[in-house]
C-alpha cells in the first residue's frame, strides 16, 4: 500500500509550518506529501496567518527535500488557466526532480470564489472547463520539443503554444481526478486521470465509485488502447493516539461547523486505521491519502509513521477477494 500525507493548510498554517511538516513526512517514510489548494478557511476559524498558494509553496518545498512527492489534492479548475498551469506544475516538476502530482477538480466552494473575486459559473459550466483543463495541461505536456500545441474549445483557445517547459516525468506529472460525482467524474477519470480518488467516504461507497470508474474506463477501452490502469485510491481523515483522550483531543476539529460535506473518518488506535486501510485495499485501493489536521501536531505524524505503516505490509501480502462490481483492469493490486 502506497501510503502519502494529506494536509489542509488553509485552516492555518504558514509556509514555515509546512516546511517543518514536509521534513517530517519525508523523515517518517510516506510516499507523498499533498496539499489542499483552497484561498480561505471553511469555519468561523480565519486560519491565522492566512492561505498559502498551493503551486508556490509546492516550488519552495522541491528545493527543500529529496525523496517526497509533491502535489495538490486538488487544485480548482477556476483558480488558474490551464496553460499558465501547465507551466508551473512543469517547473515545480523540474525543480523537483520529477516528484510532482496534479491533483485536479472543478472547484466547489463558493465562498472563496466570492472573497477574491474569482468567477465562480454554475456546475455544468466547471465540469465543461474542467474537462477543456485537462486537456489542455496534458496535450501541452505531450508535444514534443520543437513542436506548438494548439487547442479550441468552449472556454480555452490555444494556438502555437510551444509547449514548454517539459516535465522531468514523461508523457507527464501523474494527473489525479476524483470526487463523489457519479458521471462526469468517472469519464474525467477514464480519459485523462492516472489516479482516481475517493476521498472521506465509506468503504462501500468508495467501491461504489471504483465500479462506476471502471465502467467509464471500460467505455473509452483504456486498457485495450494500451494506456495503463488508473491507480485507485482514497482519502481518509485520520485522528488516532496512544489513548482514547489523545484521538478524541486530535478529532477535535473534525467536529467543527465547516461547509466541508459529512465525512468517514478513524478516531482511535493504530490497528483501527490499519484495519480501515486493509478494507480499502480489499475493494482495490492501491494509495491511501491520511489526512492529518494539525501541522504543529509532529508528535500524530510521527506516531503514524511509527505504528501504522510498518503493519502495512501484512495487508499487501493478503490474497484479496475482490467484489463483483470492483474495478477489472482499472487497479494496480
Amino acid at each position: 500500500m502506497r501510503v502519502a500525507v494529506f494536509t489542509e493548510p488553509h485552516r492555518g498554517a504558514s509556509y514555515d509550518d509546512q516546511l517543518r511538516f514536509v521534513r517530517a513526512v519525508e523523515a517518517g517514510g510516506f510516499e507523498g506529501f499533498l496539499r489542499a489548494d483552497h484561498y480561505q478557511s471553511m469555519g468561523t476559524d480565519p486560519g491565522l496567518p492566512g492561505p498559502t498558494d498551493a503551486w508556490l509553496t509546492l516550488a519552495a518545498l522541491a528545493r527543500e527535500t529529496t525523496r517526497v512527492r509533491l502535489g495538490t489534492l486538488v487544485t480548482s479548475a477556476t483558480f488558474r488557466l490551464p496553460g499558465p498551469l501547465a507551466v508551473m506544475v512543469a517547473q515545480v516538476d523540474q525543480m523537483s526532480g520529477g516528484r510532482v502530482e496534479l491533483g485536479i477538480g472543478a472547484g466547489w466552494y463558493e465562498r472563496e470564489h466570492t472573497s477574491y473575486g474569482i468567477p465562480f459559473p454554475d456546475v455544468g459550466e466547471r465540469f465543461d472547463r474542467l474537462g477543456e483543463q485537462l486537456d489542455v495541461i496534458t496535450g501541452l505536456w505531450r508535444t514534443p520539443v520543437g513542436e506548438t500545441y494548439s487547442f479550441t474549445g468552449k472556454h480555452y483557445h490555444l494556438v502555437d503554444a510551444p509547449a514548454l517547459p517539459e516535465p522531468v516525468q514523461r508523457p507527464g506529472p501523474p494527473v489525479i481526478v476524483g470526487g463523489r460525482g457519479p458521471r462526469r467524474t468517472p469519464e474525467l477519470a477514464a480519459r485523462y486521470a492516472d489516479e482516481f480518488n475517493m476521498p472521506f467516504k465509506s468503504v462501500a461507497e468508495t467501491a461504489a465509485a471504483y465500479g462506476r470508474v471502471a465502467e467509464a474506463c471500460d467505455r473509452h477501452g483504456r486498457v485495450a488502447s494500451g494506456r495503463a490502469p488508473l491507480v485507485l485510491s482514497a482519502a481518509i481523515s485520520v485522528a488516532i493516539g496512544r489513548t482514547d483522550a489523545e484521538a478524541r483531543r486530535r478529532a477535535a476539529p473534525l467536529h467543527a461547523m465547516s461547509a466541508l460535506p459529512p465525512e468517514e473518518s478513524v478516531v482511535g488506535s493504530p490497528a483501527q486505521l490499519v484495519d480501515r486501510i486493509g478494507e480499502f485495499a480489499a475493494v482495490g485501493a492501491t494509495r491511501v491519502h491520511l489526512r492529518l489536521i494539525d501541522l504543529a501536531d509532529l508528535d500524530h505524524l510521527e506516531f503514524v509513521a511509527a505504528e501504522v505503516l510498518p503493519q502495512l505490509g501484512r495487508h499487501a501480502a493478503l490474497p484479496v477477494e475482490r467484489p463483483a462490481d470492483a474495478v477489472t483492469g482499472g487497479s494496480t493490486a
